[in-house]
C-alpha cells in the first residue's frame, strides 16, 4: 500500500516538474557604439535575466544599439519560435518590438539606431523601457522581462512629431462660389451696337451696287413661300438667341435654341438655294 502510495505521488509530481520548466537567456549584453567612435570605445552592460540594468543606456543621434543573448530553455541552448525586443513608452503606452536574429544553438542578437525607431517614441520626454520576450511553442513559461531603461538622445534633424489624425467632428465649413459673371461695360455694348448700325447702309448700299434685283422678292415667295419665309425668321430667330444669351440666358439654354434654330435654317436655306439656282438658270438676274 505504501509502495503505491509513493508510486502515485511519483506520477503526480511528473507534470508539475514539467510545468516547471521555462525560457530566459544567459550571457546578455547590450552595448552602443557610434558610427565615428574608435574601437573599444562605447558602452557595454551585461544583462541579467533577473533584474534589470540599474543604469538607463544611452542612445545619441548617430549610436547603434546592439544586443547579444544566448536563448535557453531551462539551462540548454535552444532556438525559441520568438525573440523580441520590446521597447514601450510608460506614459503614452505605445511601443514597438524588434525581432532577434537567431541561431539554431539559441545565439541571438538584434541591432538598432534612432531611424528604427518611431517617431512617436522619439519624442517622448523620460527614458523608454526595453524589455527582452522569449517564448516557443510547448508548455515552457514564456520569458518577458523588463531588461533596461533606454534614453534617447533625439537627432535635431528629424522631424518634429505630426499630430496624429482622428476622426471625429470638424468645423462647419462655408462655401464660398465663385460670383455670376458679368455683362461688359455699357460703353463697349454701344460701341458695338453703333458699328452695327453703321454697317447696314453699307450693306444696303453693296447690294445696289452688285445688282441686286428686289423684284424678284414676289417671284421667290411665290414659288418656294415656305423655305424663304423660314430662313428669314431662322435668321432673325438666332439673333433673338444671342440678345436673350447676352441679357439673361446661361450657356445650356443657349444651346438648345441655338442647335434647334440652326437645323431649321439649313434645311429652309437649302431649300430657298434651291428655288434661287432655277430662277439663275431659267435666265432671271
Amino acid at each position: 500500500m505504501r509502495l503505491f502510495s509513493s508510486i502515485s505521488l511519483g506520477l503526480l509530481a511528473v507534470p508539475s516538474v514539467l510545468a516547471a520548466s521555462s525560457w530566459g537567456f544567459d550571457d546578455g549584453t547590450v552595448s552602443v557604439q557610434g558610427k565615428k567612435a574608435g574601437v573599444g570605445r562605447g558602452s557595454k552592460d551585461k544583462l541579467s535575466v533577473s533584474q534589470p540594468l540599474s543604469k538607463s543606456v544611452e542612445l545619441g543621434p548617430d549610436d547603434n544599439l546592439k544586443i547579444l543573448i544566448t536563448t535557453k530553455e531551462d539551462k540548454q541552448s535552444k532556438r525559441p519560435h520568438q525573440t523580441f525586443l520590446w521597447i514601450k513608452d510608460p506614459k503614452s503606452s505605445l511601443d514597438t518590438s524588434f525581432a532577434f536574429q537567431v541561431k539554431e544553438n539559441g545565439k541571438a542578437k538584434v541591432e538598432i539606431s534612432q531611424k528604427d525607431i518611431p517617431n512617436q517614441l522619439l519624442s517622448t520626454s523620460g527614458p523608454l523601457e526595453a524589455s527582452l520576450v522569449i517564448a516557443s511553442f510547448g508548455s515552457s513559461k514564456p520569458y518577458s522581462s523588463k531588461a533596461f531603461d533606454l534614453s534617447v538622445d533625439r537627432d535635431p534633424g528629424l522631424p518634429a512629431q505630426e499630430k496624429p489624425l482622428r476622426y471625429g467632428k470638424l468645423p462647419e465649413i462655408h462655401h464660398i462660389f465663385k460670383s455670376d459673371p458679368t455683362s461688359p461695360p455699357k460703353i463697349i455694348t454701344l460701341i458695338f451696337t453703333a458699328a452695327v448700325v453703321f454697317a447696314l447702309p453699307v450693306l444696303v448700299a453693296s447690294w445696289l451696287y452688285l445688282g441686286a434685283n428686289l423684284n424678284h422678292v414676289t417671284k421667290a415667295f411665290g414659288s418656294s413661300p415656305v423655305p424663304h419665309a423660314l430662313f428669314f425668321l431662322s435668321i432673325l430667330a438666332m439673333e433673338g438667341v444671342f440678345f436673350m444669351y447676352y441679357t439673361s440666358w446661361n450657356l445650356f439654354q443657349t444651346l438648345p435654341g441655338a442647335l434647334g434654330i440652326g437645323m431649321v435654317a439649313f434645311l429652309s436655306g437649302s431649300r430657298a438655294l434651291r428655288e434661287v439656282q432655277g430662277r439663275r438658270l431659267s435666265g432671271f438676274r
